[in-house]
């Protein structure tokens, strides 16, 4: 298989704290240091969250103009991708980073239930999030947690909500919601490309199921996502050490599968993300 494999590190997320890992990158420095890292090991997006001085998650915009005029400096190149995840706040305050235009963007397109809560993402804020990111030239990145998301993003796609390339993310493992189960991964493949021919598609597995959905996804020729954002651990024994010995692994199932990497020029290739100017 000769299609190259793009690698997207989670770096932080808006859960896991030092106290779980130490190496769970909090600060802007910090997180710019271990996207680097990731970049250096194989990681062409960053998709990035942003954190408050206590830890807490936050959606303050300036704590994301910082971190991308950092990323910009060390990681010259590579896809920076924030999330406008409902962790971070409440209605518009989840894009008011938006007009930072970053290349892309999460966007889940329908609600599902969170281990403690519901995630809820109401038709009007999704449509609010999709047009922000039309205006400022933002790819969305699609993150699927059910079934249903699938077919909300491909007709969004249809009617012009999501321009261009689609590219839909699986999300699997988060308690409540979709489990990690192979045929509904194979249906969500199948599903998706029907659906929208040209796709580009990901996935993500939460916690212990990191690594399995890594090697599934690598193997059926999509890309794939990492980071301590996800998962904390490289087994049950140890602890990670950085964002980068996680995209090691990753990076070692593509050697397993003959995947080349997606270096930075090639992912924006096959996103349709040109190198915006300075």
């Amino acid at each position: 298989m000769s299609k190259p494999c793009i690698i997207c590190v989670a770096i932080t997320g808006s859960l896991p704290t030092k106290e779980n890992n130490p190496a769970v990158p909090v600060t802007v420095a910090e997180q710019v240091e271990s996207t680097h890292e990731a970049f250096e090991a194989g990681a062409t997006i960053c998709h990035a969250h942003v954190r408050n001085e206590d830890q807490s998650p936050s959606s303050d915009p300036e704590k994301f103009a910082r971190l991308k005029e950092g990323l910009e400096k060390h990681c010259p190149g590579m896809i920076i991708q924030f999330s406008t995840g409902g962790r971070s706040g409440a209605g518009k305050a989840r894009g008011g980073m938006l007009p930072l235009k970053p290349d892309m963007a999460s966007l889940s397109v329908g609600s599902n239930n969170f281990p403690t809560r519901v995630y809820e993402n109401p038709p009007e804020l999704v449509d609010w999030l999709a047009a922000e990111m039309r205006t400022y030239s933002i790819k969305p990145e699609i993150e699927a947690f059910d079934l249903s998301h699938i077919h909300q993003a491909a007709a969004m796609n249809r009617d012009g909500r999501i321009p261009g390339r689609l590219y839909v993310q699986f999300v699997m493992g988060v308690k409540n919601a979709m489990p990690v189960d192979k045929d509904v991964f194979d249906y969500y493949i199948k599903t998706v490309e029907r659906l929208v021919p040209d796709v580009e598609w990901c996935a993500a597995g939460i916690g212990r199921h990191q690594l399995t959905i890594n090697e599934w996804s690598i193997a059926a020729g999509g890309h794939t996502r990492t980071g301590l954002e996800d998962n904390i651990r490289l087994d049950k024994d140890r602890l990670a050490p950085s964002n980068a010995a996680l995209v090691k692994r990753a990076v070692e199932l593509c050697e397993k599968y003959g995947r080349p990497i997606a270096d930075w020029k090639m992912a924006r290739e096959i996103l349709q993300i040109p190198l915006k100017a300075a």
